[in-house]
């Protein structure tokens, strides 16, 4: 027993909450730049290999895969494919589909539909044809726990599906949050890794993906992010449907985590490959951009959008034309600490 307890001990300092690498690298602008995500429901996350998508032991994900990756100009929208969990306690079955932003499920997808469903629903923007669409609602929370590719996210991944399991029943939200375990997004060692779909401020479906969520952040996560549509800033790692040249110049850092006291930044990571599962030719892994120095920043809460990582020139000019005292405050603050 008392082994056991030291092996789980040592996975959570090794690949779990406690690992060093923790908060270590910016999150903001590492997500994949798409448009639409759909979920393939295929089985346990822990029979899934670790290349799910191009497994020959594994037929169906591996078509499905293929098939996109095949009709991919001929897809209007940048699309990602990843593979969820079946789970028939929230109504997700073998074979069915979702369709993010759309909230649409069509159920029971079989090989011999792949062709058909591809080009019915998204070539041509069509409803299936050979079955019937079913609309999603509330919000749908997807969390990467696929061992087989990365430890780290196959301890964290299901330590915070049963931390949201737990959470969700205690505020009653069973008829309105969604968990289920899915395949590798791209960067594991932003574990845990977690992407949600939910109503944002404007009444628009959003995609969100998050990176060093720890189980003490699944009630924040459920009451702002989900309850008010809040963005968590110090965890977010991106949105689905923002541009590339957005993502990559989103905001001043503020610190990953709960740490107040950043240390120097390590040399930049390569994005983890294959986070389009292989589906659809897009190169939606980017490499991370360069590690800079970290600004130091008080509070976690919103930030405006004026607030980029300015070169001095711009910043001058923001500051020639915003006549107002506070953000020249800001302003200059931030150039003093960027030079």
């Amino acid at each position: 027993m008392a082994g056991n307890s030291e092996e789980i001990v040592s996975d959570d300092v090794k690949f779990g909450f406690q690992r060093p690498e923790m908060y270590e690298l910016k999150l903001s602008g590492t997500a994949t730049v798409y448009d639409r995500h759909v979920f393939l429901c295929y089985k346990s996350h822990e029979t899934w290999p670790s290349h799910v998508e191009s497994s020959d032991s594994d037929p169906f994900p591996k078509l499905f895969a293929a098939t996109l990756k095949a009709r991919k100009d001929d897809i209007k929208l940048k699309t990602v494919l990843t593979i969820c969990e079946v789970r028939e306690d929230i109504g997700l079955s073998d074979g069915d589909v979702l369709i993010f932003p759309e909230m649409i499920k069509y159920r029971n997808l079989k090989e011999s539909d792949v062709d058909a469903f591809v080009e019915d629903v998204l070539v041509n923007g069509k409803a299936w044809t050979s079955g019937p669409q079913e609309p999603l609602s509330g919000s749908y929370v997807f969390v990467c726990s696929h061992n087989n590719r990365d430890r780290r996210c196959g301890v964290c991944g299901p330590i915070l599906i049963e931390e949201f399991g737990k959470a969700i029943e205690s505020k009653d939200l069973k008829n309105e949050v969604y968990v289920t375990a899915c395949s590798h997004v791209g960067g594991h060692k932003y574990s845990g890794n977690v992407i949600i779909f939910s109503t944002d401020k404007d009444g628009k479906i959003a995609g969100h993906w998050y990176g060093y969520v720890t189980p003490n952040d699944v009630p924040l996560l459920l009451d702002e992010h989900i309850g008010e549509g809040k963005v968590i800033e110090r965890l977010w790692r991106g949105q689905m449907g923002l541009r590339a040249e957005i993502t990559d110049k989103v905001n001043e850092q503020v610190p990953n985590g709960t740490t107040v006291d950043q240390k120097e930044k390590a040399p930049a990571e390569t994005a983890s490959q294959g986070c389009c599962q292989g589906a659809t030719g897009v190169s939606c892994c980017r490499d991370a951009t360069p590690e800079e120095k970290e600004v130091e920043k008080k509070g976690h809460g919103r930030l405006p959008s004026c607030f980029r990582k300015w070169d001095k020139p711009e910043v001058l000019t923001a500051i020639g034309v915003v006549g107002a005292v506070a953000f020249v405050a800001v302003a200059y603050g931030f150039y003093k600490k960027s030079h």
